[in-house]
């Protein structure tokens, strides 16, 4: 029986939700009308999980969160509006160490929560297994480290072996990098860890909605000694750069008039996940040189990447797979380890210091 407290200031949204989990047969569930009561209930209730609402009058959520991080740490959903004010303020939730968001309806709660009922369950069902990761105070660490590291600018060099047969690919590096639940706070113990010569374009195919992807960007930028991006329109792909897929379409890498682009194109249907990490890897493999590209799948649910990572190690490439000592969620990463397409499993911490290592040897 997995023990779930629903946080919200709305009775009707909490009669929704309860009605919800009550139907699956496996819920245990109690309610807070706002952060306070969430607070002693985790005392008392002592949930598995909980669903927490962003803006609740006594105490809105981001306090509640911070005080049920330092007293009883437990996995948090945060139910939040869909808007670039909501996406900033989740963006901080999951700073502080929520697992996961869910969007709050909007309109009639009655037709609207139907439409993302699936969603909610798998993400609540997720959280109450997930790993917490507690804020560590790493933004302000990570800016005192950008000031102080050099490191001394490697010199790309082209791939002497032979391409597979078909392929039209150029010498230079790329790193791809593909990450679902959880996979804010993950980003932020590895990219803002690469140094402002590093010399290779990262691509991150991050599922979000598509009004967080560019608040998300903007926070990453300002952490990151490389330039964070999120990608609006096709662009060349050069050293020093991160480009974020833009929520609403899926990220892709395209060649036209001889140059490597990376490109937004509209969802494809025949993918659940989006941006999608399978379609990231598929447009690697057939227009770079799998020799030269670093693959990286860290925490999430579901599968999604791992048949074009395994691929993309088969044909040469390299790739890490987030170990489940690290991972908020161990399903992405658990998939390719399974498929046999990891070419090493890494703890978050080592990730950085990993691909920096192999381009330095490239």
């Amino acid at each position: 029986m997995i023990k779930l407290l629903i946080v919200d200031d709305s009775a009707l949204m909490r009669r929704q939700l309860k009605a919800i989990f009550m139907a699956e047969g496996d819920f245990q569930v109690e309610m807070a009308r706002h952060g306070q009561e969430a607070v002693e209930l985790n005392r008392t209730f002592e949930p598995d999980v909980i669903t927490l609402d962003i803006n609740m009058p006594q105490m809105d959520g981001l306090t509640a969160l911070s005080l049920l991080m330092a007293e009883r740490p437990v996995p948090v959903v945060m139910v939040s509006s869909l808007t670039e004010k909501g996406a900033i303020a989740t963006l901080e939730a999951l700073n502080l160490g929520a697992v996961d968001y869910i969007p709050k309806p909007g309109g009639t709660i009655s037709l609207s929560i139907a439409e993302v009922e699936a969603e909610i369950i798998a993400k609540v069902r997720a959280a109450a297994g997930a790993r917490i990761r507690k804020s560590r105070g790493l933004a302000a660490r990570i800016r005192g480290n950008l000031s102080v590291r050099e490191t001394a600018k490697p010199s790309p060099r082209p791939s002497t072996s032979p391409l597979p047969m078909g392929e039209e690919a150029d010498g230079d590096g790329l790193v791809i990098i593909g990450v679902s639940t959880g996979g804010p706070r993950t980003l932020e113990e590895i990219l803002p860890l690469l140094p402002a010569d590093f010399p290779w374009p990262v691509l991150v195919a991050q599922h979000m909605p598509p009004s967080f992807t560019r608040p998300f960007a903007e926070r990453m930028n300002s952490l990151c000694a490389l330039e964070v991006l999120e990608l609006r329109r096709p662009l060349e792909l050069r050293p020093g750069q991160i480009h974020i897929g833009r929520g609403g379409a899926d990220i892709v890498v395209v060649q036209r008039a001889g140059k490597r682009l990376v490109s937004a194109r509209p969802e494809s249907p025949e993918m659940l996940w989006h941006p999608s990490v399978e379609l990231l890897g598929r447009s690697v493999l057939q227009h770079c040189n799998p020799r030269r590209v670093i693959g990286v799948m860290l925490t999430g649910m579901g599968y999604d990447g791992a048949e074009s990572f395994t691929e993309l190690k088969r044909r040469g490439g390299r790739t890490i797979a987030e170990s489940e000592q690290s991972a908020v969620v161990f399903g992405m990463p658990a998939e390719l380890i399974k498929r046999g397409g990891a070419t090493t499993v890494l703890p978050v911490e080592r990730i950085a210091e990993q691909i920096i290592k192999w381009v330095h040897a490239s």
